[in-house]
């Protein structure tokens, strides 16, 4: 099975759960944040809430929000039942993926069409969920570019 394949089927459904709203909070939250505030974030770990948030938002599996942040999934429930806060690189994904959120929040000017975005597989990105390909600042420089493509009516 190929690595979108499985990316796809991590995914339990499509469009925004209910407890979405915490997480486009935190995408607000965020954005109003200067980048020094941001940076001074990150390395003292974002509150695990955070991941939780984006789980719930965009109905992953706790196996698929793991492998986003970059964690075992047996660190990633350790922490999640220790209440610790995550590293300083897991944190930096999550701020990657609420930055991506926002990107697209604007472009489509809704949080639902938003969410339906990151979450449903690109052909621009060879069939991978835009989502899941912000785990890396490249792939999330992928998914800027289409995102930018779309709000400027270009081509990607």
């Amino acid at each position: 099975m190929d690595t979108n394949t499985r990316d796809r089927e991590a995914f339990r459904a499509r469009g925004a759960a209910p407890a979405g709203n915490s997480f486009w909070s935190l995408v607000e939250k965020r954005s109003t944040m200067s980048e020094l505030e941001r940076v001074k974030t990150i390395r003292s770990g974002l509150p695990l809430d955070w991941a939780s948030a984006t789980k719930d938002a965009f109905r992953i599996s706790s196996g698929a929000m793991s492998k986003m942040l970059g964690l075992s999934l047996a660190t990633y429930e350790r922490r999640r039942k220790d209440a610790k806060p995550l590293d300083a690189s897991a944190s930096e994904r999550l701020d990657r993926i609420a930055d991506v959120a926002k990107l697209a929040e604007d472009v489509f000017e809704d949080r639902e069409e938003a969410t339906r975005w990151l979450s449903t597989p690109n052909e621009a990105l060879g069939g991978a969920i835009p989502l899941l390909h912000c785990d890396t600042e490249i792939g999330a420089r992928q998914v800027r570019r289409i995102l930018h493509a779309l709000e400027w009516g270009g081509v990607v």
